[in-house]
């Protein structure tokens, strides 16, 4: 949803794409991307209109869309990573003595998990639009929507 997102940035004011487009675009199963679609409707990234001329834009303007707002809206919130305390299973199992602090290998995934947030909220879709080659835009407005 990165790339989708990244496209519907590169569109003129006023400009929407269609799933069909979008879908043809990166050659995905149009219900797949609908989903997907809907799903950063429902988070306040895009807005959705319908009808024969309808499609989707950025709901707000890409400085005030993170990263991480768009993954989370798609994947969730929840991080990857769940200790099930397999330290305390088994043959190895230790004493719960040994198992008052939380698991390292739970702390340094959570601190990992934090990193990677914070990483993404500090990049924008304007942020990504810099990075991007000048004709970059057009080209991408040209094969979508087949305008200049």
């Amino acid at each position: 949803m990165l790339h989708c997102a990244t496209t519907l940035a590169q569109l003129d004011a006023g400009e929407s794409a269609s799933t069909a487009q979008l879908a043809e675009y990166y050659d995905l199963p149009a219900p797949y991307l609908a989903k997907q679609l809907k799903a950063l409707v429902r988070a306040g990234l895009l807005a959705a209109a319908p009808g024969p001329g309808g499609g989707f834009r950025l709901a707000r303007p890409p400085a005030g869309i993170t990263l991480l707002e768009i993954v989370e809206a798609v994947d969730g919130t929840s991080a990857p990573y769940e200790c099930r305390e397999i330290r305390q299973q088994g043959k190895g199992a230790l004493p719960a003595d040994e198992c008052r602090r939380t698991c390292v290998l739970a702390v340094k995934m959570a601190d990992a998990h934090r990193a990677w947030q914070d990483s993404l909220a500090a990049v924008t879709l304007a942020d990504i639009l810099t990075q991007i080659p000048p004709t970059a835009p057009a080209r991408t407005r040209r094969r979508l929507l087949g305008t200049s």
